[in-house]
């Protein structure tokens, strides 16, 4: 991989997540990996958008919303995802 494609959490936080068609969910407020594999487990929504209320996310103990990180499609100004992977 040539290293201006790989992506830091901390470039990733903050930014604006959407969906391929448009909608907006929030924002990255931080990442859930498995410690021993490294594998990106969830996105943990901030400030998320009454949009996110009428879908069934997973929540985390402190009832954070979660994205399955399964569902990114990109990365860049945008974290897009592909909505049909999460409901």
């Amino acid at each position: 991989m040539v290293d201006d494609q790989k992506k830091f959490s901390k470039q990733l936080i903050g930014k604006t997540v959407v969906s391929k068609s448009g909608k907006r969910f929030g924002e990255v407020g931080d990442i859930v990996f498995e410690t021993k594999s490294g594998e990106l487990i969830h996105v943990v929504l901030k400030s998320p958008t009454q949009y996110t209320e009428k879908l069934e996310l997973e929540k985390s103990k402190s009832g954070e919303l979660l994205i399955p990180f399964s569902s990114v499609i990109a990365m860049g100004d945008f974290l897009v995802i592909s909505e049909e992977d999460i409901v």
